[in-house]
């Protein structure tokens, strides 16, 4: 008799898994064992993610909704109980670009963006959360950020206002749903994807990738660039009950690498006496800080022999 699987009998929610890194996410997850709501914007797309896991001998079910709306929430929850019974993973993928700098950033880029990354996000946990404390269900919330809200990106200020608004929640989710034991963490991904496609630095990686061929190591180790099957694992790992005990983390992924972001601590700290005036302060902040972190992704030069014209 084949060992169970570590996600037999559980049911998860993927939003924006029609293709791309969700996709994979579902794809893994199924793998592992767990029947599977898809979730995408275009009911063609949403049909076929969910025709490449039965393939697979997967169980899975199509959502074609845009995620952002309570209403949307209610319907993925409802699907995943009317259709199997159960909810014990939610994975909050959905998302949209509109980048563009600050000046010409528009009102709808800015609602655009933060409606589905971070309000998607919000009324989804809140829906999923609501039913597996109602249901006495340990259940999983695993949420996507990105290194554009961890240290900031030009061109991208709704991006990074939401995917670090995303992992200011999943910390306080996680303390918020402990009792219940309920998880709650963020993953910080780094795949070849539709963005990265576009960029010069990453040509040499993707060439690779659309090839089928292995990525550079240059790109896989040094840089934790990889595939987005490089980042399911961590998704099928975070779901599974052998990670009861993580919650509260964004955990980064990419190609050979992982890492565990830290969370906001103070780098320096300095006292002066009855506080601190303009004075003191224009005297006194250089010395008082130190070396001021950084803020952007600052990528180590290329290879020659991985370098594009």
């Amino acid at each position: 008799m084949s060992s169970p699987l570590p996600l037999d009998g559980k049911v998860a929610i993927v939003t924006g898994s029609g293709r791309g890194l969700g996709l994979a996410y579902a794809q893994e997850l199924a793998r592992q064992g767990a029947a599977v709501v898809v979730n995408d914007v275009d009911e063609a797309t949403a049909a076929e993610a969910v025709a490449t896991i039965e393939a697979q001998g997967g169980r899975a079910v199509a959502v074609a909704l845009p995620v952002g709306p309570t209403a949307t929430a209610q319907e993925l929850v409802r699907t995943a109980v009317d259709t199997f019974g159960r909810l014990d993973i939610l994975v909050t993928n959905a998302g949209v670009l509109r980048d563009t700098v600050l000046w010409k950033m528009s009102d709808d880029d800015f609602d655009t963006v933060i409606n589905v990354h971070l309000r998607g996000t919000f009324t989804c946990v809140r829906e999923a959360a609501s039913w597996m404390r109602e249901n006495e269900v340990a259940g999983r919330i695993i949420c996507i950020g990105s290194p554009t809200g961890q240290r900031g990106n030009f061109g991208q200020t709704n991006y990074a206002a939401a995917k670090a608004g995303i992992v200011g929640m999943v910390r306080t989710w996680a303390l918020e749903l402990k009792r219940a034991g309920i998880t709650a963490n963020a993953v910080i991904p780094v795949a070849a994807t539709a963005m990265t496609a576009t960029v010069p630095y990453f040509a040499a990686a993707v060439e690779a990738d659309a090839a089928g061929e292995p990525m550079p190591t240059f790109f896989r180790h040094d840089l934790g660039f990889g595939t987005s099957d490089d980042v399911a694992g961590l998704i099928a790992y975070l779901a599974s009950d052998a990670a009861a005990s993580v919650t509260g983390q964004a955990i980064g992924i990419g190609g050979d690498r992982l890492q565990v972001w830290s969370h906001p601590e103070p780098v320096a700290s300095a006292f002066h006496e009855g506080g601190w005036s303009y004075d003191d302060l224009a005297a006194g902040f250089a010395e008082a800080a130190g070396e001021l972190p950084s803020v952007g992704e600052k990528f180590p030069p290329l290879p020659e022999e991985l370098q594009r014209p």
